[in-house]
């Protein structure tokens, strides 16, 4: 080797190595074109075996088709559906290989309490998803046939009726709580984790009564349950004899609408292929029938048009707080 061929070898050499003093491990554009490379954990922040658990799951299947690689559910229920996302805040790489649902309350707990995590400023989000069908039910032993029977029960016995909910914060607390006070009376919420762990209490008699989403549906087919109420804009296609809060007389509607979300600063690239394959998975046939089980639908926005409308959720959730007396004392 010349002389010559030798300096410019080592002059090539010192570029590339100056090239690389103090750069990141991991190069985004480098990391966003093998993305996904490898397994892809998914943050359900309720216990297995109720209806997120199981939609998101079918979700995931579908999109992991897309994308190539396997999602890996971790369950982890716990702070109203806010432990996951919290711990995906403070924990996970922006890499796009954790992900996590975003609830509702994740925009309303940092209102009511001091929360490790700012949802303006710690998720990045990537894709609007779907909401819920929720519902009051008691034991179908209980002596109350419909929810009037427990709105008069409670009026004359305030603070007997108790009703076991995910969480503090969640839409099943708030509503429960908006109703309330719309009926002029009290009770108690017991909080549980998740579907699972409400389902158990009422079954057990333990509350008297459980507002959640549709994962107490076959317990009410099999007729263990009792439907008392929905809290859909109109009756549901799977219990049209259920009355709506509205035809009770409550001009409410709850249906706490949820997104997929990261921590912040996630590659941009890696977003959009996430978001690409939810979108497909949104739109798949067996995704819907899963959905419909739940009484749930597809409620699909892209990236950008979910970060404005977590954004606005946020304004609003604060508003609404405030307004009951929920949110923390400043």
């Amino acid at each position: 080797m010349t002389v010559r061929r030798r300096g410019l070898m080592k002059r090539g050499l010192g570029t590339v190595v100056a090239a690389g003093v103090g750069m990141p491990l991991y190069l985004p554009a480098a990391r966003a074109q093998a993305y996904p490379s490898k397994p892809i954990t998914f943050i359900v922040p309720w216990p297995a075996g109720g209806s997120s658990d199981i939609t998101l799951r079918a979700m995931c299947e579908r999109a992991s088709k897309v994308l190539g690689q396997p999602f890996q559910i971790d369950n982890k229920g716990g702070a109203s559906g806010t432990l996951g996302p919290a711990t995906m805040a403070a924990t996970a790489r922006p890499d796009g290989y954790t992900v996590s649902q975003l609830p509702i309350s994740v925009f309303r707990l940092p209102v009511m309490q001091k929360t490790a995590f700012d949802p303006l400023k710690d998720f990045t989000y990537v894709s609007h998803l779907s909401g819920y069908t929720f519902g009051v039910t008691t034991a179908a032993d209980q002596p109350y046939k419909t929810f009037k029977d427990v709105i008069e029960y409670a009026k004359a016995n305030p603070g007997k009726v108790t009703y076991g909910t995910p969480g503090a914060g969640t839409s099943l607390h708030i509503g429960m709580e908006r109703i309330a006070a719309a009926a002029g009376i009290k009770w108690t919420m017991v909080p549980f984790k998740g579907g699972a762990e409400t389902n158990a209490a009422v079954l057990g008699k333990h509350t008297t009564l459980q507002a959640d989403s549709t994962g107490w549906k076959p317990l009410v087919d099999a007729g263990q349950l009792r439907l008392l109420c929905v809290w859909t804009e109109k009756r549901t296609k799977n219990w049209p004899d259920v009355p709506t809060l509205k035809d009770l007389g409550f001009d409410m509607v709850f249906d706490s609408p949820f997104g997929m979300g990261g921590p912040k600063g996630m590659d941009p690239l890696a977003v959009k292929k996430l978001d690409e394959a939810f979108k497909v998975a949104l739109e798949d046939k067996d995704v819907i029938a899963t959905l419909e089980k739940y009484d749930m639908s597809p409620r699909y926005m892209p990236t950008a048009a979910y970060d404005k409308f977590a954004r606005q959720l946020y304004a609003e959730e604060k508003a609404a707080l405030e307004k009951l007396g929920l949110a923390a004392k400043s």
